[in-house]
């Protein structure tokens, strides 16, 4: 990152919101104890335990409201990327088993294609 151009303070930001977004990620799939759902109405992120849900379904300790870290860091993401927009796509990969967030360059995207299948040309961020 620092080759292409991005200030310490944001490369240091940029890992703090990639590990972030890696957490939620895992979370989304599950720990082995619950996981991660947005409410389809409220789009409130909410943790399923397992543990509580085992016995009833409906008990009310199988479900709690968690913070919404993953839009704190996506708000963060998208302030710092007004920086270097004109460089950069920033580009979020879903899947917990590699990283989270990747740093593309315009030119490595041809003209209407779509950065799903160019994204891992740029600089993973871990």
């Amino acid at each position: 990152m620092e080759r292409a151009g991005i200030a310490y303070d944001d490369r240091d930001k940029l890992r703090r919101i990639a590990l972030t977004l890696h957490r939620w990620h895992e979370l989304e799939c599950g720990d082995g104890n619950g996981h991660i759902e947005r409410d389809e109405k409220t789009g409130i992120p909410r943790y399923h335990n397992d543990r509580h849900s085992y016995l009833d379904p409906h008990d009310p300790r199988a479900w709690y409201r968690v913070p919404d870290r993953e839009a704190g860091a996506l708000k963060r993401l998208a302030a710092i990327m007004k920086r270097y927009n004109r460089r950069f796509h920033a580009y979020i990969q879903g899947d917990p088993r590699g990283a989270s967030l990747y740093l593309v360059r315009r030119k490595d995207v041809p003209k209407g294609a779509s950065i799903d299948s160019y994204y891992s040309r740029g600089i993973a961020v871990y």
